[in-house]
């Protein structure tokens, strides 16, 4: 026959130390546990789950000799419930050292072999956890200079792991140049991301269109991402022209960036940009949705701005919005 014993409901930790503090003036004597109840008023069963509680935090012991408990000094209960932890840190730490110092014997032989075969210099790895691991790689080298280009989405999972890089750069005090999309300007979570790097010293830059993410490294060492339909794939480069090209990639892209210095405009300050880019695509033949997957927005937000740019353009149709655009020069012509 099964016992059914009663829900005890979860204790704060106000009840709990109430309960401490009546073993403490009784000096661990608990004569009766109905009298502390009704005295703390406190069910027998709320009594009983505290002192537990209490027991397994190791501040109550059961007396050697006698009924009762012993109290013990907080901080030597501390000391036994966290050493067993600080062990298992330790320990932890001691298999990656040793990790770490395993594959080390491996890597020089590996980089001479990769340089004497391909010359590409060209390390590419598969999957979430493999992409983390080599950004971290190479950030962990980076001494002076780091700059970014994002142009994911600001939901992705991977760009907590690149912002978090970037915060722990700055922390070092290596320079962070960030050029994002204007997107992260409207988007409350990027805003928020942006802002705690912008204080934390990285100088960010916002534009319309981005080709791929990548990070350039110290200008010697870069990871380049895979694109939208594989985000799990990246690339890290060390051949000096590919790195001078992202480089000077980069820079290109810098000079036009509009800067982000606060947060309270949303898209007024790249408002016209950003219709200039509307109106090249739709110049170019592009169609809503595609528009809206190059400028990483919604098809709905898309076509709010290009609601805008017909009625601003006095236009009907969208050929005719892409001609008025042209004659007003909100499309570049080579």
């Amino acid at each position: 026959m099964t016992v059914l014993r009663p829900q005890v409901p979860m204790l704060d930790e106000d009840r709990i130390a109430q309960v401490y503090r009546y073993v403490v003036g009784h000096e661990g004597r608990i004569d009766s546990a109905e009298r502390m109840a009704e005295e703390l008023r406190m069910s027998r069963h709320e009594v009983h789950a505290a002192i537990e509680d209490l027991v397994e935090s190791r501040l109550l012991r059961s007396r050697v000799v006698g009924s009762g408990f012993e109290l013990v000094d907080p901080e030597v209960a501390a000391a036994a419930l966290i050493s067993p932890m600080e062990r298992e840190i330790h320990q932890r730490r001691e298999r990656i050292a040793q990790i770490r110092q395993r594959i080390d014997n491996f890597r020089r032989d590996y980089v001479d072999s990769a340089r004497s075969t391909s010359g590409s210099q060209v390390d590419q790895v598969v999957g979430a956890t493999e992409v983390r691991g080599l950004v971290k790689l190479a950030a962990d080298t980076c001494r002076q200079e780091a700059l970014v280009l994002q142009p994911c989405k600001f939901d992705d999972e991977g760009l907590d792991d690149l912002f978090g890089v970037c915060q722990g750069l700055l922390e070092r005090g290596v320079t962070v140049r960030i050029a994002c999309l204007h997107r992260g300007r409207a988007v409350l979570t990027s805003r928020m991301r942006l802002k705690s790097l912008i204080e934390a010293g990285a100088v960010v830059r916002t534009v319309s269109q981005l080709p791929r993410a990548a990070v350039v490294f110290d200008r010697s060492l870069a990871v380049l991402f895979g694109c939208s339909d594989e985000p799990a794939v990246a690339s890290r480069l060390q051949d000096p022209e590919v790195v001078r090209f992202l480089l000077a990639m980069f820079d290109h892209v810098w000079d036009g960036a509009i800067a982000l210095d606060g947060f309270e405009s949303g898209y007024a300050d790249v408002a016209d940009d950003l219709i200039q880019t509307i109106a090249g695509l739709m110049a170019q033949g592009h169609t809503d949705e595609a528009i809206a997957r190059k400028l990483d927005m919604s098809v709905r937000t898309t076509r709010r701005h290009i609601a805008t740019l017909m009625r601003d353009v006095d236009a009907v149709s969208r050929f005719q919005a892409g001609v008025q655009a042209a004659r007003r020069n909100l499309v570049h012509t080579s």
